[in-house]
């Protein structure tokens, strides 16, 4: 989810296929056949040839807290991906860190058959350890026989910065595969992450959402809310909460600094943790938790809890993307008409100007591996070549063509009868159990949903609007998309970094532990602490190490959660 929740945290082509990969598929695979599409087929688990394929069972684990699975043993998606390919999935679904999940899964040796998980941040990193490892299949000599795997890793449709960390970086050997990033332009998604408040706390307070645009208007604003005193089932409503773990309250830091690391003003680049405006940021949130502005239980609950908060209306202002904010407060706003949350600023954003498009990171979701230890590698790539094609594309994101949707135009609409059963599901359960969302979209290749696909064809009307709305307020001047260097994945080739790493991996912890801190000054030592444990163990060398290879390239000094 998120990350998610991106977090994320995702650009560029349409998957072509070649017919002999496929399983039990008499039509071409150009997303624009109208004949048998990706509906059951009566050749269970065979090649166009008509040579029977053994039938497998795969673990695949879908590394990302929160996600979930259908409630029935063999949904209608999974019924057809079975005919196609042979392959049977069994899905583990991650409830906790992402990161402590890819390092336990490796240090015990209890791995799946199919990992996929955050192409981002310590999962990543955790993965590039294991292949350098060799634990992963070497898929050098393999991605002939699957174009749709080999074409989503290709230089030209990874960015420059990721390729060269996790893909090109192991000798001419392949272990990764790339998923999600947008095929075209048209495809690239923006989360529109953001501050979001009711509108009918809005409403009983008197402020304008669109009048807060400062971090001081930011705290005035909850202040506000909590001045007033306001009540949702006889327990006071919260005025900033969040989502599991934390997410994604802090996305208030743009507002006090413009990436993870700024330039000093000499050309030389700094992190930014060893910046005043780190410790504004990190003072400005010690007094929201201080005052009771913001739910100090957000760092620690799990999205269930956070969910039960938003059904009961005790959340006024929740930061997160849009869509599962969206996802999240369909009940409650079903019920009380009026209470949608609804966009506040666009908020300021430290060093950028007013014109500036929002700086966002587009690029895939997901990596994904296949261990030594997986029981089939074969298998593995035939049902990750099927999903990542344009027929596999569509039946992940759509349903079985002719039964959830049909073609027309060259494009997929919804059938009536299903948008009307997934719109009254506001659980969302229903799709999760036709297989729609429950973790083969992490596998589907390139994102192509409106270069192939129709968009979201199952999205209603209310929330497409919500969404055109949001987007007009919060990206008034559009999107521009960062293809620069990121300073951190270069220090991350110092030869300090194995020393400084665990350092670098404790920032976001004491961030939480200085923000709840009884004093400024104490939150201020805590951050200190860490600084100087962090100088002791190489940081200046790798900073300067950072600043010699970055000479004259462009660099990410300027970006926003996506």
């Amino acid at each position: 989810m998120k990350n998610k929740r991106v977090r994320s945290t995702s650009l560029l082509l349409v998957a072509v296929l070649i017919a002999v990969t496929l399983f039990g598929c008499s039509s071409n695979n150009n997303g624009g056949d109208t004949g048998s599409g990706n509906g059951p087929s009566s050749s269970s688990g065979t090649t166009d040839s008509g040579t029977a394929e053994k039938e497998v069972k795969l673990k695949v684990l879908h590394n990302w807290n929160g996600s979930s699975g259908a409630d029935v043993d063999m949904t209608a998606v999974a019924k057809v991906i079975k005919e196609k390919t042979g392959v049977t999935v069994e899905w583990e679904y991650t409830k906790g860190s992402e990161v402590e999940k890819v390092n336990t899964i490796f240090a015990t040796q209890d791995l799946p058959d199919i990992y996929t998980g955050p192409a981002w941040g310590g999962e990543l990193d955790g993965i590039i350890k294991a292949a350098k490892e060799d634990q992963l299949v070497d898929l050098t000599d393999k991605l002939d026989k699957y174009p749709n795997l080999a074409k989503a890793i290709a230089k030209e449709n990874v960015p420059p910065a990721l390729y060269e960390k996790a893909f090109d970086a192991y000798g001419g050997k392949q272990f990764l595969l790339y998923q999600n990033h947008p095929a075209t332009p048209e495809d690239a998604m923006d989360w529109l992450y953001g501050f979001y408040v009711r509108k009918d706390i809005a409403e009983k307070i008197g402020v304008d959402p669109q009048s807060v645009k400062t971090k001081d208007d930011l705290y005035s604003f909850l202040k506000k809310i909590k001045d007033a005193g306001l009540k949702e089932n006889g327990m006071p409503v919260i005025p900033l909460g969040g989502f599991h773990n934390g997410w994604a309250v802090g996305i208030g830091n743009t507002m006090f600094y413009g990436s993870g690391y700024i330039d000093k003003g000499d050309g030389t680049l700094e992190n930014t943790f060893f910046t005043k405006a780190y410790e504004d940021y990190t003072l400005y949130y010690r007094k929201l938790l201080a005052e009771g502005l913001l739910d100090p239980e957000a760092f620690t609950q799990t999205d269930p809890i956070a969910n039960e908060k938003i059904k009961q209306g005790r959340i006024a202002v929740l930061a997160a993307h849009y869509p599962a904010i969206l996802d999240s407060s369909k009940d409650y706003v079903k019920a009380h008409p009026g209470s949608d949350y609804v966009p506040v600023g666009p908020l300021e954003r430290a060093g950028a100007e007013p014109n500036r498009p929002a700086d966002l990171s587009i690029q895939g979701n997901n990596v994904t591996i296949i261990p030594k230890k997986s029981k089939n590698v074969d298998a593995a790539l035939r049902l990750l070549d099927y999903l990542a094609s344009d027929e596999g594309f569509l039946l992940v994101r759509y349903g079985v063509q002719g039964v959830h949707w049909d073609m027309e135009n060259g494009k997929p609409v919804a059938k009536k009868e299903w948008f009307d059963k997934f719109t009254a599901d506001t659980t969302g359960k229903l799709k999760k159990n036709e297989g729609i969302g429950i973790g083969f979209e992490s596998l589907s290749g390139q994102d192509r949903i409106n270069s192939v696909g129709g968009g979201d064809i199952w999205a209603d009307q209310d929330r497409l609007a919500a969404m055109d709305n949001a987007r007009k307020i919060l990206r008034p001047n559009g999107i521009s998309v960062i293809s620069a260097y990121n300073p951190g994945d270069v220090m991350m080739k110092s030869s300090q970094w194995e020393m400084l790493k665990p350092s670098i991996d404790k920032i976001g912890d004491v961030w939480k532990e200085a923000i709840f801190a009884k004093s400024d000054e104490a939150a201020l030592k805590i951050i200190n602490d860490l600084r100087g444990q962090m100088n002791k163990t190489g940081y200046p060398e790798a900073i300067q190490f950072v600043n010699d290879n970055l000479k004259g390239k462009e660099v990410v000094t300027m970006g926003m959660p996506n």
